[in-house]
């Protein structure tokens, strides 16, 4: 009997347990494969989810901004052409006045002023935080502007935001004017009406009827362009 006949006619039950034991690490290998692999799928599973809630938490942030900026964002004022007519608004004085371009000062009648000779450089409307020229300012009402002046001694800044908040973003100047005998004062061509707050409904009133009013010597002439004083803000 050749050696290789002996090692194929081994003992039965020996040879059966060797094939019982490599089915078994076969079977092992592909269960560790098949768990591995669940493994995976889980972790990008997982993945994906974590992913899936940042960015919809990013996109419920960018909406809420969004919309934050919408609700609190202050809405520009708008306000029709007046007419020039504020007669029927208690307080309003109206005036007559020569609309001369000079140079140097000029003494005015009202103050602050509400119309007269003024220099040839008129003053850009929009916010200051420190006193304007008045050679400059009533050139600005010669062009249909409304001049707001208030008294920074009495006037607060709560007060002042409330100012802000009413008037339009072109042809008004906002500005602190010293020893006024009012609180707050406005200011169009030939027309000037004084007020004790910001919460007077008059103001109101008051631009409605002379923002941009045609009565002035030069209206829908420019209000910007020209000059800029100090303390400009807006």
């Amino acid at each position: 009997m050749t050696p290789t006949s002996k090692r194929a006619s081994g003992n039965p039950a020996t040879q059966a347990q060797i094939s019982t034991t490599v089915k078994q690490q076969r079977e092992q290998q592909k269960q560790q494969k098949l768990a591995e692999y669940q493994r995976q799928l889980a972790k990008r599973r997982r993945s994906k989810l974590t992913w899936w809630i940042v960015g919809s938490a990013a996109a419920v942030v960018v909406i809420a901004l969004v919309a934050a900026s919408i609700i609190f964002t202050p809405r520009p004022v708008s306000i029709d052409r007046g007419d020039g007519d504020g007669s029927s608004i208690t307080g309003v004085e109206t005036y007559t006045h020569t609309a001369n371009h000079v140079d140097g000062e000029v003494e005015y009648e009202q103050s602050p002023p509400a119309g007269g000779d003024h220099n040839a450089m008129w003053l850009n409307c929009g916010v200051y935080s420190e006193p304007v020229p008045n050679i400059n300012a009533v050139h600005s009402l010669e062009h249909g502007a409304v001049w707001v002046t208030y008294d920074p001694a009495v006037v607060g800044d709560a007060e002042l935001d409330a100012l802000k908040a009413q008037l339009p973003s072109t042809y008004t100047i906002l500005s602190p004017y010293e020893d006024m005998d009012s609180p707050i004062v406005l200011s169009a061509w030939n027309a000037q009406l004084a007020v004790d707050d910001a919460d007077d409904e008059r103001i109101g009133e008051f631009l409605s009827a002379y923002w941009r009013n045609l009565n002035g010597p030069e209206p829908n002439a420019a209000c910007t362009g020209a000059l800029d004083a100090p303390g400009k803000q807006s």
